[in-house]
């Protein structure tokens, strides 16, 4: 990972490294608050050499006292010293249990001893402090003194007295704040990358490109509206979810699928990834174009186009495959544009053979000879082997991947059924993407005015939504309308099977 990933790792996360990191400023600030506060008294002495000799002997005189400063600083700590202050304090307390509240230390080089003391009243530590620096001087007088009776020829003085302190040594609000913070954004961070490591699901194009080497298409938004109103026309003319789908359609193009009788495969790797909403929503994009398209609910296990586009699916495709009716008989048009519909027919007990089949491909180079594209709605890749053996008889597949539904290695597998078939996989189209943050869309596009007035920024962005959302009453035209396109629809095909029976 480089920088950026990190960077896009921790936009992803944001809320959770947020919430850890005044997680560990709230604890600081409790800890600081509920623990008992410690006050720390310090007093420093001074190691002298009783000589009033040469210069000679009182820097000889001076190395002896830094010799002996250091055993003076751990006798401090004795109950030599210690047990005197607590006669004279009338402390409640053992030689043992005062030496944990008492340092002692020195610098280097020099003949200083300092002496700090904490205790929880400022006043107790002071005194405690004071009390242990004048037995330390009466300790150092007895030890260093001569058995002849002579006076010591080391003298300690107390240049510092010890004075109660007015703040608290411990805790530390500040302190303990600054490492709160820090801890909480060290841990928060560490979660986030964990979190991200772990979690396989796709987020966006970057998860695909470290991925796969198969082009994204085209990135469609989540909009909650989708789900009752997941139609394209239902969206206005120059809306984001209009764009991106003709940014879909225009990047088709490009990926060289509208060429002579062009047919589109639109699967996803599980169910509730949006691949029927995108497969007709795409139809309808490429039939504003003027292009003759002919969309086919080959989802014989769970078909939905009917019920979102108000048709009837009694007869259809199933019909069609068994011979009951020819295929053109059971076309149904749609809209204003000519864009027509094969809807799956009754739901038969072998879905995958009847896919599989010559009549399947028959029907497919016939639908291909009278329409510019066929896109076929198919089931998806793993619960079922329908879209594979389908996808091998099609100009191409479209997966679509549904963001934050789907893990890595679903749509590993799903591609690689496809490769395994031998299937041209012309692209994916990432759904159900966040309209902002790191894994939004990369494209934007300019503001403009709507009919209404608002201004819209359009963003490369649909609002179908992923899972095929729950069935919406159909918008299509009126029955005249219906009826003229039919027959002009049936005019052609008319002269069509006249060609053909010429021959």
């Amino acid at each position: 990972m480089d920088f950026s990933d990190y960077l896009r790792v921790l936009r992803r996360n944001w809320i959770l490294l947020v919430s850890v990191t005044l997680a560990g400023l709230l604890f600081a600030a409790a800890v600081s608050i509920f623990v008992k506060p410690t006050y720390k008294s310090d007093t420093q002495l001074f190691v002298a050499i009783q000589n009033s000799g040469s210069v000679s002997e009182l820097q000889q005189g001076n190395t002896f006292s830094q010799a002996r400063v250091q055993s003076y600083v751990k006798t401090v700590r004795t109950p030599v010293v210690l047990q005197p202050a607590i006669q004279n304090l009338g402390l409640d307390v053992t030689a043992d249990q005062l030496a944990e509240k008492v340092t002692a230390t020195t610098d280097l080089n020099t003949v200083l001893i300092n002496i700090s003391v904490e205790d929880n009243s400022p006043v107790q530590a002071a005194a405690i402090a004071q009390a242990i620096a004048n037995s330390l001087v009466t300790a150092v007088d007895t030890l260093e003194r001569p058995k002849a009776g002579e006076s010591s020829p080391v003298s300690l003085s107390i240049i510092r007295p010890a004075t109660a302190p007015p703040s608290p040594a411990s805790p530390n609000m500040r302190l303990n704040l600054s490492i709160g913070l820090l801890l909480g954004l060290l841990v928060g961070v560490t979660a986030a990358v964990l979190r991200t490591t772990i979690d396989s699901r796709i987020r966006g194009e970057e998860d695909i490109r470290s991925l796969t080497d198969v082009p994204v298409l085209g990135g469609i938004a989540f909009d909650q509206q989708a789900n009752t109103r997941p139609l394209l026309t239902q969206a206005r003319h120059q809306s984001p979810r209009a764009e991106s789908f003709r940014q879909l359609r225009t990047n088709l193009s490009f990926a060289n699928v509208s060429g002579p009788a062009p047919t589109v495969l639109v699967t996803s790797s599980l169910p509730g990834e949006g691949k029927t909403t995108t497969a007709i929503n795409l139809s309808i994009a490429l039939a504003q174009t003027g292009q003759r398209v002919c969309l086919i609910d080959a989802d014989l296990r769970r078909p939905m186009i009917d019920d979102y586009l108000g048709l009837e699916r009694s007869a259809g495709l199933t019909t069609a495959l068994v011979g009951q009716s020819d295929v053109f008989d059971l076309l149904q048009p749609w809209g204003a544009d000519e864009l027509f519909i094969l809807t799956s027919g009754q739901i038969p007990p072998n879905p995958s053979e009847l896919l599989g089949s010559r009549e399947m491909q028959s029907l497919l180079r016939r639908l291909e000879g009278s329409f510019d594209t066929v896109v076929v709605d198919a089931p998806p890749l793993l619960p079922v082997t329908d879209a594979a053996v389908l996808a091998q008889h099609v100009g191409g597949a479209l997966v679509v991947v549904g963001s934050q539904r789907v893990r890595q290695q679903h749509l590993k597998r799903a591609l690689g059924s496809l490769e395994l078939v031998g299937a041209n996989v012309m692209g994916l189209v990432l759904n159900r993407l966040p309209s902002k943050g790191p894994d939004a869309y990369s494209y934007t596009y300019y503001s403009y005015e709507s009919k209404g007035g608002s201004s819209v920024k359009d963003h490369e962005h649909s609002n179908n939504q992923g899972p095929d959302s729950p069935p919406v009453e159909g918008v299509h035209t009126s029955p005249s309308d219906a009826d003229d396109t039919r027959d002009g629809f049936a005019s052609r095909l008319a002269r069509r099977r006249a060609a053909e029976n010429s021959r």
